[in-house]
């Protein structure tokens, strides 16, 4: 305390003035500073730099009082602006972050999380005109779980991205009807059913468990502009002024010194499960209708429901059906899930807990190799990293090791195969090793989906949607393994193959011996388009139909529900029926029999019904500035692409015939501009042609689409065994009246490559 001494009042040569404590001429204790510019800091000093507690006060009105550290605000504390808005909570580093309120200039109000000055997490935001959005934010955007309530009555609970409606979600009309069904960038997109009011409808309170993520393109863009001058000013103005202001000291010191408001952080718990608002607090329109069972109102099974399928919000199909057989529809599908859940494999191997450990010890897994392998310098592979003295194997039990973590699954051996050849092939698809970490590892973990087939796998994706996780069986893992050194000579020689793109390849061995195998695959389908049908085409027509009551919005669909044939590109066409008969080939060499070509299609509604849609005043006033509507090839430009999460950067860029053999992108309107690759952003003129067994009840309203086409050529792990002469199900292939009890490869590529030219036909 001696060598603390008291000034009275000290000018510095630019002008600053400071009075009070003071450590080797150093403010250090309370004091009070006012700068040249009429800004004043009075509160706790620490060798030259603001830290503890404190009020500053701009030149222009701006106030902030609370906690400092090492010359930042930092802690808890409130900051206001004369224009009326201000924040109450914590900081790090001049910025909101983690659990505040602010109050805009508008009176517009948000509590809840916040991370590098915008919302991020769980909160709430109330217009001032009285709507009221409670849930889950990203970057300053309503992103994830939440719940819309509008000021009218109207109310939606569901998945949200970037400002919009996206994904499943539940609409309550103020009258009383609901529409449940799905969005895409707040428009509906897909399939859904509406109930008018008064109807009988499912339970509710169970579909909002199942979720796992007014056109709001307007209204949000407009409400949630949260790096307005209202919302953005105030930090940046507060970064600088304090790093323009505080040159006395040299480096940033955190002292820790910080309080908390307990009662902010306890009232935005409860913000965090968006659907406990969607059923509690609506209980005058709501929760009349979402308990579990024992609903109290008679209603009609005759009443009429309707099964509608929209594209960008345009109804291109309706179904009219009473609620009784509606219910006896879902009672199938629900008896058809269980028969299919007692089949499975993998199902019982860890009881209820499976997913949950079976996904944590993989992201355990996958963290040692990655890290382990990643340090080793690049080169080329050779023939002894495809042996099978190629593996990586660790052990990690619960409690940890020399080598490995301590974690909350049960003890497990790992086994990682053939780990620099899967190095190598990430490098090939241009994967960045940190970006692969954070994808299948990062905190928000992997999602389990549902089996889309029969083998009774387990199915993973990552939270970005860039991966897919699948498990094998033994004999697909030999196989996989068997054709490696083929494969990557094949992917090395050929960047524009559409055969499935693999990551890696992994073991679980549990306590008691029980193996599980799983691979790391592209997912082609990751894609900020909405993808309106998924097709598995194999170019046989014995049981390749879908039943009708077991297909929804999720269904991958087969040959004979395949309505469309789509005309592309002279150009494009000509590549990417080349590299299907380039990947067949190679698939023929190596045995390999039963693979698809898995089709995804992104349809656009047609451009002369957006334009009567916009009304006859829009047109009667020359309404020549609507952006076009429909995906256009334009001339490549690297510096303006979208930036696309997939794993689709690997191949050529492809020339196109109609812009005079050029290098093109797709430009998609209300969404971006993308690179063309096989079997990536393809357009294509999606023309529509009888479709096998259509109900008369059912129709569409357009013959003729714009299309963006994804596909690859998947389920390559089936090989043909002449020993135990497998009889395949392809008695009938098209084109072939003959009835063979073996389909044979070089047979099959042939019959396949002669379906796809059907579907993807010569330019008329």
């Amino acid at each position: 305390m001696d060598d603390i001494e008291r000034l009275s009042e000290n000018t510095f040569p630019n002008g600053d003035i400071y009075s009070g404590d003071f450590k080797e001429l150093l403010p250090n204790g309370k004091g009070k500073y006012t700068w040249s510019d009429g800004t004043i800091y009075e509160g706790d000093w620490e060798e030259g730099k603001m830290t503890g507690k404190g009020q500053i006060i701009w030149s222009k009105g701006a106030k902030y009082e609370g906690d400092f550290s090492g010359g930042y605000l930092h802690g808890f504390g409130t900051f206001t602006i004369p224009e009326g808005s201000f924040y109450s909570g914590t900081w790090r580093m001049n910025v909101q972050y983690g659990i505040g309120r602010k109050q805009y200039s508008n009176f517009d109000t948000y509590e809840g999380s916040w991370k590098e000055g915008v919302h991020d997490g769980c909160g709430r935001y109330c217009w001032y005109g009285g709507n009221t959005y409670i849930g889950h934010w990203k970057a300053g955007k309503m992103s994830g779980r939440g719940v819309m309530k509008w000021v009218n009555g109207d109310l939606f609970d569901g998945l949200w991205l970037n400002g919009f409606r996206h994904g499943s979600g539940i609409y309550r009309f103020a009258d009383g009807g609901y529409y449940i069904g799905t969005w895409s960038r707040g428009l509906k997109d897909g399939n859904g059913t509406f109930y008018p009011a008064g109807s009988k409808h499912p339970t509710l309170n169970k579909w909002s468990r199942s979720l796992g993520y007014d056109d709001g393109k307007n209204f949000l863009s407009h409400n949630l502009s949260l790096n307005s001058e209202e919302g953005s000013a105030p930090t940046q103005s507060v970064k600088r002024s304090l790093s323009e202001k505080i040159s006395i000291g040299g480096i940033l010191r955190k002292t820790g010194q910080k309080s908390h408001d307990s009662s902010l952080l306890d009232k935005n718990q409860n913000l965090c499960d968006p659907a406990r608002d969607f059923t509690c607090h609506e209980s005058s329109g709501m929760s009349s209708h979402t308990s579990d069972e024992g609903q109290h109102e008679v209603h009609d099974n005759n009443t009429l429901i309707y099964e509608r399928e929209y594209l960008q919000d345009i109804l291109i199909k309706e179904r009219v059906r009473k609620y009784a057989e509606l219910t006896c529809k879902t009672k199938q599908r629900k008896t058809f899930n269980v028969k299919k859940a007692i089949r499975s494999s993998c199902l019982d191997i860890f009881k209820g807990n499976r997913s949950y450990y079976l996904m944590l010890n993989l992201q355990l897994g996958i963290r040692y190799t990655v890290g382990k392998i990643t340090p080793v310098p690049m080169r080329e592979v050779r023939y002894s990293d495809f042996g099978d003295r190629a593996r990586i194997r660790m052990y990690f039990p619960r409690k940890g090791s020399q080598f490995t973590p301590p974690h909350y699954s049960i003890d497990f051996h790992w086994k990682d195969y053939c780990p620099m050849v899967f190095r190598n092939l990430r490098e090939m698809f241009k994967l960045d090793a940190a970006e692969y970490m954070m994808s299948m590892c990062g905190d928000d973990g992997l999602r389990e989906l549902a089996s889309p087939g029969k083998s009774g796998s387990i199915f993973y994706l990552s939270h970005d949607d860039r991966f897919v996780i699948k498990t094998l069986k033994k004999s697909e893992l030999k196989v996989l393994l068997k054709m490696l050194p083929k494969y990557y000579e094949h992917v090395k020689e050929h960047e524009n193959t559409l055969i499935t793109k693999f990551f890696g390849l992994h073991r679980i061995t549990l306590r008691g011996g029980r193996k599980v195998r799983f691979v790391v695959m592209g997912n082609m389908f990751c894609t900020e388009l909405r993808v309106h049908r998924r097709y598995d085409l194999k170019g046989s027509t014995v049981g390749r139909i879908t039943n009708k009551d077991k297909i929804d919005q999720t269904t991958t669909l087969k040959d004979l529900d395949l309505s469309y044939e789509f005309h592309m590109d002279k150009f494009l066409r000509e590549s990417l029926l080349e590299q299907i008969r380039l990947d067949c080939e190679f698939l023929e060499s190596q045995q390999i029999i039963d693979y698809s070509l898995l089709l995804g299609v992104h349809l656009r509604a047609p451009e002369q019904k957006t334009l009567l849609e916009t009304g006859d005043d829009a047109i009667s006033q020359g309404e020549l500035t609507i952006p076009p509507t429909r995906p256009i090839l334009v001339n490549h430009e690297p510096n303006i692409l979208s930036k696309t999460p997939g794993p689709h950067s690997r191949g050529n860029v492809l020339r196109a015939y109609s812009l005079g053999d050029k290098e093109v992108d797709l430009l998609v309107p209300g969404t971006g501009r993308f690179r063309v690759q096989l079997g990536v952003y393809m357009p294509a003129q999606a023309h529509r042609k009888p479709r096998h067994g259509e109900a008369d009840s059912e129709y569409e309203r357009f013959e003729d689409y714009d299309a963006v086409l994804f596909m690859g050529i998947i389920d390559i792990l089936q090989e043909y065994n002449v020993k135990k002469k497998l009889e395949h199900a392809y008695k009938s292939l098209r084109y072939n009246p003959l009835e063979i009890s073996v389909v044979e490869p070089k047979l099959y590529a042939k019959r396949f490559n002669i379906f796809l030219k059907t579907v993807f036909p010569d330019l008329p």
